[in-house]
């Protein structure tokens, strides 16, 4: 079943903040949230307020687990602002911008939109997606 996906509204800076964690993080992969305002439904509108760099507790090239206790700071701060956590961003240090199997066998909740940074090639590309049931759909990105 087709879902809604809204378009991921990063500003430049934002972009670049996560961009430069990310490749700060290589050669493991990094991590990091995005926190935003969500729809009466509880579905992100694709705004992004704040980004919250991560440690990756796994502290590896081929996986990520956001460290918890930045879990915890960033959806305390999102919810300072009145928003929530809408996104959770991680970078592919040898492959395309494109959710993994383990990607997917991961993506727990189901309204957050998943943005993947592949540091692949010397330009990082960065995708989004949302991942619901396995299913897989890719989001627009623009950066403002």
């Amino acid at each position: 079943m087709p879902f809604a996906t809204p378009t991921l509204r990063l500003t430049t800076e934002q972009h670049l903040a996560i961009l430069a964690h990310c490749l700060d993080g290589y050669p493991d992969e990094a991590c990091g949230l995005l926190g935003g305002p969500t729809s009466e439904a509880g579905e992100p509108t694709g705004e992004v307020s704040t980004v919250f760099p991560c440690r990756n507790a796994d502290a590896s090239a081929r996986t990520y687990t956001v460290d918890s206790r930045d879990l915890i700071k960033a959806m305390r701060a999102a919810e300072e602002r009145g928003d929530e956590l809408v996104a959770v961003w991680h970078s592919h240090t040898h492959t395309d911008a494109y959710p993994s199997d383990t990607d997917v066998r991961q993506a727990v909740e189901p309204a957050w939109m998943y943005v993947i940074v592949s540091l692949k090639h010397a330009d990082p590309v960065l995708r989004a997606y949302r991942i619901r049931d396995s299913a897989i759909a890719e989001v627009d990105v623009t950066i403002e």
